[in-house]
């Protein structure tokens, strides 16, 4: 029996140890958000600027006595956009004691996390990938912010269709975020009784776009729909006009115009991209005075993009989350707090999780690259 009861000793005191972090996460004085996201790489610009977006709206509330007086620190680490190194930086941010996940990036990597995410029941909120095969897939406690690439790729098929433009190819980077692209211009025309003209892929870790030109260029479409990150985009956009094509060039939000312009130039005046928050330079945009009225040491070092815009948004939901789970929280109480959020106003961005929902926004529109290269509606 002695041996019995030391036994059963040791295994509740293992069980202690590991509801341990989660205790410490929900009673500290400091509640911690984990996010892993790539500050270097192909994605860099706007993992940094989201990051920064997001500490803007952190610093501002921490200043005015947090969340029922505790303080929101975000713990962020780099990972490069490398799916395994996501994983690692989440086990660690875990091992932090974080009390949810904030803003982690990419489709690919985001479904390395699901089985991560589903089996502690962390609170995840505003992942940055549109993919919609996720958003389908069964994660409770996973919050979307932004629109889906389905969201987006429908309302730049619904432009060119709209002006009679129906020969549309698709390039595409060829893992979940290009995949799910693809699927969402697929969708898009099959609504129209249409169907994509021709498609082009390529590996992101090499960026050759050269077969992807021959594929799309021989078909000679209309317009280009690119699923891609701005170097391919950029040789993309490079290769099919030296190769004499001039098609309608339309890329997605992750593209990154600051990172575009810097390898293209001037050559990037025309090309449109698709947007999920609002126009970060309007004079009307309740968010974007907001944001404007805070004291310029807490400003994004970038100033107000879209992506540190769209990161400044998604803190003030988690805020919001945090206030409404009151002044002891814990998970749980966290996740029921946003299931709240009906038509929450964030400065003129509605965000709805009411009914189940997890979806929270499908606002998307479309913009132009100027001849000064800075993006107009």
């Amino acid at each position: 029996m002695q041996l019995l009861h030391r036994a059963l000793a040791r295994v509740l005191a293992s069980l202690m140890l590991l509801a341990a972090p989660a205790v410490f996460a929900q009673q500290g004085n400091t509640i911690r958000l984990g996010q892993t996201l790539p500050l270097s790489g192909p994605l860099t610009e706007l993992g940094t600027e989201y990051r920064d977006g997001a500490q803007t709206y952190f610093k501002w509330i921490n200043s005015r006595g947090g969340v029922h007086g505790r303080k929101v620190e975000l713990l962020t680490l780099d990972d490069g956009y490398v799916v395994d190194r996501t994983t690692e930086n989440a086990k660690k941010l875990l091992d932090e004691d974080v009390f949810a996940f904030f803003g982690m990036f990419g489709s690919a990597n985001y479904a390395a996390l699901l089985p991560l995410i589903n089996e502690r029941s962390v609170p995840s909120i505003a992942p940055y990938t549109g993919a919609d095969s996720l958003r389908t897939a069964n994660s409770p406690t996973t919050f979307w912010l932004r629109a889906s690439y389905g969201d987006e790729t429908e309302k730049i098929v619904d432009q060119l269709t709209t002006l009679g433009i129906n020969r549309i190819a698709v390039f595409y980077q060829d893992d979940a975020f290009g995949k799910a692209g693809l699927a969402g211009v697929e969708a898009a025309l099959a609504k129209r009784k249409l169907k994509v003209l021709a498609t082009g892929v390529y590996d992101k870790t090499k960026n050759d776009v050269g077969s992807a030109v021959k594929a799309i260029g021989a078909a000679d479409p209309q317009a280009v729909v690119m699923i891609s990150t701005y170097k391919p985009t950029a040789a993309f956009v490079k290769q099919m006009r030296l190769s004499g094509k001039l098609p309608q060039f339309f890329a997605l939000s992750v593209v990154g115009v600051k990172a575009l312009n810097a390898e293209l130039g001037s050559e990037s005046a025309g090309i449109a991209i698709s947007q999920v928050v609002p126009f970060p330079d309007s004079a009307t945009a309740p968010v974007v005075r907001e944001m404007r009225q805070l004291p310029a040491e807490m400003l994004p070092p970038a100033g107000i993009t879209y992506t540190t815009l769209e990161g400044y948004i998604a803190a003030r939901v988690a805020v919001e989350g945090l206030r409404r789970a009151g002044p002891n929280p814990s998970r749980e109480k966290f996740v029921s707090a946003l299931e709240t959020l009906k038509d929450y106003d964030v400065g003129g961005f509605p965000v709805n999780y009411a009914g189940g929902s997890r979806l929270g926004s499908r606002f998307a529109e479309v913009t132009i690259v100027g001849k000064s290269g800075k993006l107009m509606r």
